[in-house]
């Protein structure tokens, strides 16, 4: 009796195992579609806060109930012109200004400044001899439109971001020269919040303090 029981046990379970690995793959799909999923960092712009090949996991949910915020890095969809070749192509940056907000470069400390706000940045790049980089290679001012982000790589001069496309926009008026540089909210992917690979360099992704001060941009 207790053998055939074991028996009719092991058949259901292998006529059930189609069904469990279809629904672990069902599960599998949707959650990196629609909830998490993982990239790896194929370039230097966000060094050291990001290195060549880590690995981060994307909330790709989160942006579904709020818009980005100052300081958190984020995946998005590079705009056409900011591409190499990849259609498609992801970019990571971090967050600098947000709709509305007046972007400076730079008060006597050679700091940015966000609506009146002058913004230390720890993270940036700093060579192993303590060179560190410039927070932006030439003075701007401007205000990020509506429905859009300024964006910034932690190794500024090795990022491909808003400022570099600022930069060299051939648009004739500022508003040509803001849609250059800017990304739109609908383009952003979803935010990192941790490195999980390498193990060493396990780490959150949190929003540095410096951040909590700026004021809104309608109260400046």
């Amino acid at each position: 009796m207790i053998d055939e029981q074991t028996e009719k046990r092991r058949g259901s379970f292998w006529r059930e195992l189609p069904i469990l690995l279809g629904v672990a793959i069902l599960v599998a799909v949707l959650v990196r579609a629609f909830v998490l999923q993982t990239f790896y960092i194929p370039s230097p712009s966000m060094e050291h806060t990001l290195n060549v090949w880590d690995r981060v996991l994307v909330n790709k949910l989160v942006y579904d109930f709020r818009d980005p915020r100052r300081g958190e890095i984020i995946v998005f969809k590079a705009p056409t012109d900011w591409q190499s070749g990849a259609e498609g192509e992801d970019f990571i940056k971090r967050v600098i200004g947000t709709p509305g907000d007046h972007v400076v470069c730079c008060d006597p400390q050679n700091r940015l400044v966000i609506n009146g706000h002058s913004l230390d940045e720890p993270y940036i790049y700093t060579d192993a001899d303590g060179t560190r980089n410039q927070v932006a290679d030439e003075k701007f001012d401007i205000t990020v439109p509506a429905g859009r982000l300024w964006v910034m790589g932690d190794h500024r001069e090795a990022s491909g971001d808003s400022l570099e496309h600022y930069e060299q926009s051939t648009a004739a008026d500022e508003a040509g020269k803001l849609a250059d540089s800017t990304i739109t909210i609908d383009s952003v992917v979803g935010r990192a919040f941790t490195i999980f690979w390498p193990a060493g360099r396990a780490t959150w992704l949190t929003v540095p303090d410096t951040y909590r001060d700026i004021p809104d941009a309608a109260a400046r």
